[in-house]
C-alpha cells in the first residue's frame, strides 16, 4: 500500500561520515513512531569524506529515505533550497545532521504546523562552547533589531514551514539564517517551540566565529536590500 507522506524532513550532510551511523538509527526510529507519515530527504552538499556511500546505504535500507547529492560544496542555504524544491508533502522540516537536536521533537513542532507558516525550536539548556553561544547571542541579536522578526533563535536548526510558503521564500545564500524573518514579508506566521538540544558527539562543527558572527552581520545588508524591494501580491480575483 502507498504510503501519503505528511513530512519531509530535509537533512544537509557535509562531511559527516562519523555521525552517518547514529543519524540513521535516530532518524529511522522517529519515522517508525512518529504520529505523522515522515519521510527523509539527506542533501549531501558536495561531501568529500565517505558520507554519500553511508547516504546510499542508509536509503537502500529504509524506503522513507532519499537523497540529492550535489557536484560540488554549495553551502547550508543552497542545500535547504534544494531540498524544498523536491518536497512534496505538505509540510517540510529541517534538522542539521549532527543531531545536536532531537528528531523526535518534529512531533512537538507539527502540533502547530497547521495554525502557523513555520514553526521554529528554540533551543533549551544549550549545550555548546561559550564562543558559540556568545558569538550566536550577539548575532541573534543584532539580527533581530534589523529583521523585528521577534524570534529568540533564528538558528535553531529545528523548523517546520508550510511547503507553499516555504517554496515562494526568496533564497540567496545565508538565507538559512533569515526564514522566520522571510516568512514575514510573505505576510506569514510563526510559532516558536522549545526544543531539546545536546552537545555535538562526532564529527566537527563547520562554522566557527568568522561564520558565525561577521558572516551574517553581512548578510543583513543582502536582507536589507532584499526587503525593501521584495514583491508581494494576493489575487482576489482572475477571468
Amino acid at each position: 500500500m502507498r504510503v501519503t507522506y505528511t513530512l519531509t524532513i530535509v537533512v544537509p550532510v557535509y562531511n559527516e561520515q562519523d555521525n552517518m551511523i547514529r543519524l540513521e538509527k535516530e532518524l529511522a526510529a522517529y519515522c517508525q513512531k512518529s504520529k505523522h507519515n515522515v519521510k527523509i530527504l539527506f542533501v549531501n552538499d558536495g561531501s568529500t569524506d565517505s558520507s554519500q556511500t553511508h547516504i546510499e546505504q542508509m536509503c537502500q535500507r529504509n524506503e522513507p529515505f532519499s537523497f540529492i547529492k550535489f557536484q560540488n560544496n554549495c553551502g547550508l542555504s543552497a542545500a535547504i533550497k534544494a531540498g524544498i524544491d523536491h518536497v512534496t508533502t505538505p509540510f517540510v522540516g529541517y534538522i542539521d545532521s549532527d543531531l545536536q537536536t532531537d528528531p523526535n521533537d518534529f512531533d512537538l513542532l507539527m502540533e502547530h504546523a497547521n495554525d502557523f507558516d513555520l514553526v521554529t525550536g528554540i533551543r533549551a539548556n544549550r549545550k555548546d562552547t561559550i564562543v558559540k553561544n556568545l558569538s550566536s547571542k550577539i548575532a541573534n541579536s543584532i539580527r533581530r533589531s534589523v529583521t523585528h522578526d521577534g524570534v529568540e533563535d533564528t538558528g535553531c536548526p529545528l523548523k517546520v514551514i508550510n511547503s507553499t510558503a516555504a517554496k515562494k521564500i526568496p533564497f540567496f545564500t545565508g538565507m538559512h539564517r533569515f526564514l522566520p524573518a522571510l516568512i514575514i514579508l510573505q505576510n506569514g506566521t510563526i510559532k516558536q517551540v522549545p526544543v531539546s538540544h545536546f552537545p555535538r558527539i562526532a564529527g566537527e562543527a563547520k562554522y566557527h566565529l568568522w561564520n558565525r558572527l561577521f558572516g551574517p552581520l553581512m548578510d543583513l545588508f543582502a536582507f536589507k536590500w532584499m526587503k525593501k524591494r521584495y514583491i508581494n501580491y494576493d489575487v482576489e480575483k482572475t477571468g
